[in-house]
């Protein structure tokens, strides 16, 4: 028999705003620091989307203004009151715990000042004073957040006034859905920011937005009914727009932390800007402290934009039950010949009347009169069938033109190699991936650095399980393309674009490395940016093994004249000795040159010169066979013509050689 339910029970519904405010983490919302950085990213991401969906140059500004937990109250008219009993407070400190603090605070003084006398530098001491200070101050600000307000701003398409409280207040609902490479991971984009500024602060949303063209601004004050999903809205109004400008501006304020997230902040940025060089980022962090106030601009490489995604129909490897149901009761077509061929991606009209045949329907059927039954036959006949995979002309990967080119801007490396392999596909989505190898360059530390991207977006979490970060580190042989992993900067950037990205994890922030299809894209991608380095990097060592060559010879120029000139000089003194033994004959060239000692005509400086001459000479020599031996073809060519001799030639049959063809000259 069984248990009889709690008395009290109630069935209860969540709406996917409230699942969300109450599983917040796994849309990145961990903790204030992660809050922020990814209010950030959001907001930043979907400005794009907005610039790109209207091929517009994207221009983004970011402003971050700290605020204090006493401003915050006065923007919320809350009152603030004295403290009534101390003790209620976090920060509450006992009277003996205070006398402990001190006196272990001047017990590590006075051994510091000991050390310092002993040594004569103050600077540790000094140091210490700092750090107590600074344990004082964040004691004493222990109960007191910090609140920031977050503003984005661009020049996209902009919003319709009417759909904007849908857009930004009703989780689940946008225009990201269906088969269609985007930016986000869930679906939420702004609204996750609105849920949790809800939770941290109560305070709504601001939004000004106009389209191209429009002669007035929507301007919204707004927050979300989180147990309704329902937007509420506090204010609306349309603003003259005489400017003619278009896009976004949306402003919200949340609790976060920026001291711990600062860097992850700058980062991204710089990331983005390397995926997007044909966008310009404009950030400030406006602190209370003016002097903590930090300014940055990425600014804009190249006006070349990779063409928008398109949106494409379900593959039918990809599809399960209940998708083909569905598509079967929204599709205009009449029959199920049709249904196929107009649903479905790689489906021609031929063989969706053999793929009828095959599951042995009418095939007059109306797609919506299937039956259970016949939904299920057709769903196993679609996931036994070959068809033709997708050809990812619908996927827009960022190229290896603008790869390269936000590489070079940000991190200025001695060298960088670019490669997109060819479309690959996963469970019905094609995939294509782009990579880059650099070495050398700003803010790069020795070993790999590892740079994670998928659809265009940079990954900075989870890197560790990373398909990207086990390959770079395990499945390259980097020694064997001459890179030292280890000392050398070194740059891996990788570029996953697809309909459906394989994440791992409740946050999607890595890619999954169980994936067979996707992984030999990647190594095969990092393979061919190192083979093209390989000969830059030989080519780069010769040269420097050359210069080092000519350096020493060089450094040893002066010694050797010196000693030649002696030498000769002696020989030169023993032949005009007639006194002296007898003479060895001495061949013309030489006789020559000990003649030349003894009237002044050679002298030490000539010698040194001529030994220059030399040395210059070799240098030019091995330079020329090398290229030779290594069969080098990228240096500049230019065609080169002599003067014919008689008025009237003709060129005769080209004789080609390591350097060049030539043609020789034939008089008629």
């Amino acid at each position: 028999m069984a248990p009889k339910a709690a008395k009290g029970d109630v069935l209860q519904q969540k709406s996917p705003a409230e699942f969300f405010a109450d599983n917040r983490t796994i849309a990145g919302f961990d903790n204030p620091g992660k809050c922020l950085y990814t209010t950030i990213r959001e907001l930043v991401e979907n400005a794009l989307d907005a610039a790109e969906s209207i091929s517009q140059l994207p221009d983004v500004d970011i402003t971050i203004e700290e605020i204090s937990q006493t401003r915050l109250n006065k923007m919320r008219g809350v009152t603030s009151h004295d403290r009534i009993d101390e003790e209620l407070y976090q920060d509450y400190e006992t009277e003996d715990a205070k006398q402990k603090r001190l006196a272990r605070e001047a017990k590590e003084l006075e051994k510091l000042e000991k050390a310092a006398a002993k040594s004569g530098s103050t600077a540790a001491v000094d140091a210490k004073r700092k750090e107590l200070e600074a344990k004082r101050a964040a004691q004493a600000s222990r109960g007191e957040k910090t609140f920031y307000k977050v503003t984005v701003r661009d020049n996209g398409m902009g919003m319709a006034h009417k759909d904007i409280p849908d857009m930004l207040g009703r989780v689940l609902s946008g225009t990201k859905y269906g088969v269609k490479q985007t930016r986000g991971k869930f679906g939420l984009g702004a609204k996750m920011a609105l849920i949790w500024s809800k939770m941290s602060t109560g305070l709504p949303i601001e939004v000004t937005s106009a389209r191209r063209g429009s002669a007035s601004r929507s301007y919204f004050k707004l927050d979300l009914d989180i147990q309704r999903n329902q937007p509420n809205v506090h204010e609306s109004k349309l603003l003259d727009n005489p400017d003619g400008w278009h896009g976004a501006e949306l402003s919200v304020v949340i609790a976060g932390s920026w001291t711990y997230y600062r860097a992850k902040v700058i980062k991204y940025l710089q990331q983005i800007a390397v995926i997007t060089p044909y966008a310009q980022f404009n950030f400030a962090f406006n602190a209370e402290d003016e002097k903590n106030s930090l300014a940055l601009r990425f600014a804009r490489r190249t006006d070349t934009m990779p063409q928008p995604p398109k949106a494409t129909k379900h593959h039918p490897s990809s599809v399960d039950l209940e998708l083909i149901k569905r598509l079967a009761s929204s599709t205009a077509a009449s029959s199920l010949t049709s249904f196929l061929a107009k649903e479905f991606d790689c489906i021609p009209r031929d063989l969706a009347e053999r793929i009828v045949a095959e599951v042995r329907c009418d095939p007059s059927t109306a797609p919506a009169e299937l039956t259970p039954k016949q939904i299920v036959a057709l769903h196993d006949l679609l996931h036994q069938l070959r068809f033709d995979p997708p050809d990812g002309g619908h996927l827009s990967p960022a190229g290896e033109y603008n790869l390269r080119l936000g590489i070079m801007k940000e991190l200025r490396p001695e060298m960088v190699a670019t490669h997109q392999g060819a479309v690959g596909v996963h469970e019905g989505h094609a995939f294509i991936v782009e990579a880059a190898v650099s070495v050398g360059g700003k803010n790069i530390k020795p070993g790999l650095n590892i740079h994670r991207f998928a659809n265009r977006i940079p990954l900075l979490f989870e890197g560790g399980s990373d398909v990207v970060t086990r390959t770079a580190l395990k499945r390259i042989g980097w020694s064997s393309y001459k890179i030292n992993q280890n000392s050398d900067k070194v740059g891996v950037f990788v570029s996953l674009v697809s309909t459906k990205i394989p994440f791992k994890g409740a946050g999607k922030e890595y890619i999954a490395d169980d994936v067979e299809e996707i992984q030999a894209a990647v190594r095969a991608a990092i393979q061919a940016c190192c083979l093209q380095l390989k000969s830059k990097i030989a080519r780069q060592q010769a040269a420097r093994e050359q210069r080092q060559r000519k350096k020493n010879l060089t450094k040893y120029i002066p010694n050797v004249a010196a000693a030649l000139f002696a030498v000769l000089e002696t020989v030169a003194e023993q032949r005009g000795d007639e006194n002296a033994a007898k003479r060895r004959r001495l061949e013309p060239d030489h006789a020559l040159v000990v003649n030349g000692v003894r009237s002044g005509e050679v002298t030490e400086a000539k010698l040194a010169a001529k030994l220059q001459e030399h040395v210059e000479q070799i240098d030019v020599d091995m330079a020329l066979e090398y290229q030779l031996q290594q069969g080098i073809t990228d240096i500049a060519k230019v065609d080169a013509h002599l003067m014919p001799a008689a008025a009237r030639h003709a060129y005769g049959p080209e004789q080609h050689c390591g350097v060049g063809v030539i043609r020789l000259l034939r008089a008629l």
